[in-house]
């Protein structure tokens, strides 16, 4: 396994002293405490307090200014305290820097709604997913083979967290790519997996003419659907259903781009590889197909790739028991397999998304 120089210093040697390595331990014995007990500093306001009392709060303080009883809001504090999110100056508790990331820091934000409403109750079931394949800790929401085929009928403040974590990740990352696919005439785009449709409306804005086609799952295409009506636009996003997974779907010809955006780390390596040769199928030899990844291996800060391989846990106990995030040189296997050239890659679009871009193979 390749990695580049940033994440082989930190991965590829040991770091730490005894003790630090048993201070790691315990905090991993101690994480879902950890995080349930950060996410309540959150959600009762006690970070934000602290962070306006520049003197600092006394636990009294605290518990009057947020209508709390003293006992939570020590409890909560001495946790936080060995967590190292506050720091003690006599009677008042600070802010450390750990609790001002975990208070603003909006992709911390996003990560820990998304881990509490979506997959903490769910990854009890890791083990099980391990063993059989598939998402066993989906069956909190229901009985569903992937997450996809749930989104519509999950609870809505399920949904809405599982929607923030999916488009803050892609959001960011759309502007760049619109600048690299529009520097070639671009006139028909084939978004595949577009979901709520947010690219294709991103696309229709940027380009008067350009018509855009999701292709997707029936009940993902009716969400679009409903996301798109009445946007600028939106007469020029199509929409059509089609189970990806089944080896019989043929992908529509005429397009100028194919877009796959966080679209392929939800299946597993035969699957990707199997949409890809059905892509590279329907291809001219002046079509582009282009994939727009999250690789860890490729992430500028070590603490993205640490998020990015967190994330693929995910996919396994939750979204389909058998994807994950993908290191860039399996995905550029996968292309090569499935009968495409990468033509050009480019790094560090958005919050840290790749963007492989692919022509059909002579």
């Amino acid at each position: 396994m390749k990695l580049p120089k940033q994440l082989l210093d930190r991965y590829g040697a040991e770091r730490q002293s005894a003790g630090e390595a048993q201070r790691t331990a315990n905090e991993i014995a101690f994480a879902p405490v950890v995080f349930q007990v950060s996410r309540l500093m959150k959600k009762f306001g006690i970070l934000s307090a602290l962070h306006e009392a520049r003197d600092g709060l006394s636990i009294s303080e605290i518990a009057q200014k947020l209508s709390l009883s003293e006992y939570a809001v020590k409890l909560l504090l001495e946790s936080s305290l060995s967590i190292g999110t506050v720091l003690l100056c006599g009677e008042k508790f600070r802010l450390s820097k750990a609790g001002y990331f975990l208070l603003t820091d909006e992709m911390v934000d996003v990560d820990m709604d998304f881990i509490h409403d979506v997959c903490y109750e769910g990854l009890f079931r890791l083990e099980e997913t391990l063993k059989s394949g598939k998402p066993e800790g989906l069956k909190v929401f229901g009985q569903w083979a992937t997450i996809y085929e749930a989104l519509s009928h999950l609870p809505p403040h399920v949904r809405k967290s599982w929607l923030a974590f999916d488009h803050f990740y892609s959001d960011l990352a759309f502007e760049p790519a619109l600048k690299i696919i529009f520097s070639r005439k671009t006139d028909k785009i084939l978004d595949v997996g577009g979901n709520t449709g947010r690219f294709a409306k991103r696309c229709v804005g940027y380009d008067e003419n350009v018509r855009v086609t999701i292709m997707d799952l029936a009940g993902q295409i009716a969400l679009m659907k409903d996301a798109v009506a009445g946007a600028q636009g939106a007469e020029r996003i199509d929409g059509l259903a089609a189970d990806l997974l089944d080896p019989a779907t043929r992908f529509p010809r005429g397009f100028d781009a194919i877009w796959l955006s966080q679209f392929l780390d939800c299946f597993a390596e035969e699957q990707i590889v199997s949409i890809l040769a059905r892509a590279a199928e329907s291809m001219s030899e002046q079509a582009r197909l282009y994939i727009l990844e999250p690789f860890w291996d490729r992430q500028r800060y070590e603490t993205a790739a640490y998020s990015m391989t967190q994330i693929s846990v995910y996919f396994a106990a939750m979204a389909n028991g058998n994807s994950k995030i993908y290191h860039s040189d399996d995905m550029i296997k996968f292309a090569q397999r499935a009968g495409l050239k990468i033509s050009q890659i480019h790094d560090g679009l958005g919050v840290g998304h790749t963007l492989l871009c692919c022509e059909r193979a002579r």
